[in-house]
């Protein structure tokens, strides 16, 4: 690969924000552009989208009048043909408090292939041991007070990838209280290489 493939390899894809507002709703999500092939484009276009429209529906939204909603994304990754991002929805629906939910995405820019948890690891390989081992000890050494027994990972946890760090995440209520918020562990790929796929988006970020 010569210097400018390289270096069109490590470019970000262009990415534009879609806004929408009216009542009880003010909602911004990330659209893709100037990306080829087309199709790809388009992939990564509709699977945002339909999680957008997902989180929505998950809280109650139009269904429930009640229901004031404010969502929006961060970029986590955008480089070395990986797109990492986290969609983020809070809705007030009345009571103490609102309810906000999350839901990361990670594309291969070159295919348009929306990773699961699993698909970042090579085929058989004890992953969810290995990332619940980690995240059990820094639980341990942050001691978060727990809700339940943390025990193991599910096999498609949240994650999403940031720098040259996998983060796994859980959603509010799942590990601690509300007060809490998500609770975040990034893991560095460094300490996973044995496991990863190279081809994949965290053996992207290796090398």
């Amino acid at each position: 690969m010569n210097d400018l493939e390289l270096q069109l390899e490590h470019q970000p894809v262009s990415i534009q924000t879609h806004k929408v507002q009216r009542h009880n709703l003010n909602l911004m999500y990330p659209e893709v552009i100037h990306l080829n092939p087309p199709m790809v484009q388009h992939t990564i276009n509709t699977t945002i989208v339909n999680a957008v429209n997902q989180q929505l529906h998950e809280q109650g939204f139009p269904k429930n009048p009640q229901a004031d909603v404010t969502a929006y994304y961060e970029i986590k990754t955008n480089e070395r043909r990986v797109l990492s991002l986290s969609l983020i929805n809070y809705t007030f629906s009345g009571g103490a408090h609102g309810m906000t939910i999350q839901k990361s995405l990670t594309f291969s820019t070159k295919t348009g292939k929306s990773y699961t948890l699993k698909e970042l690891f090579k085929p058989g390989s004890d992953y969810v041991g290995r990332l619940s081992a980690m995240i059990q000890a820094e639980i341990k050494r942050r001691d978060i007070p727990l809700l339940v027994d943390f025990k193991t990972i599910r096999p498609d946890q949240d994650f999403y990838i940031a720098d040259k760090s996998l983060v796994i995440y859980f959603q509010l209520y799942e590990l601690a209280a509300y007060v809490y918020g998500f609770l975040y562990f990034p893991i560095s790929v460094y300490a996973l290489q044995d496991i990863v796929v190279e081809d994949g988006p965290l053996g992207s970020m290796m090398y």
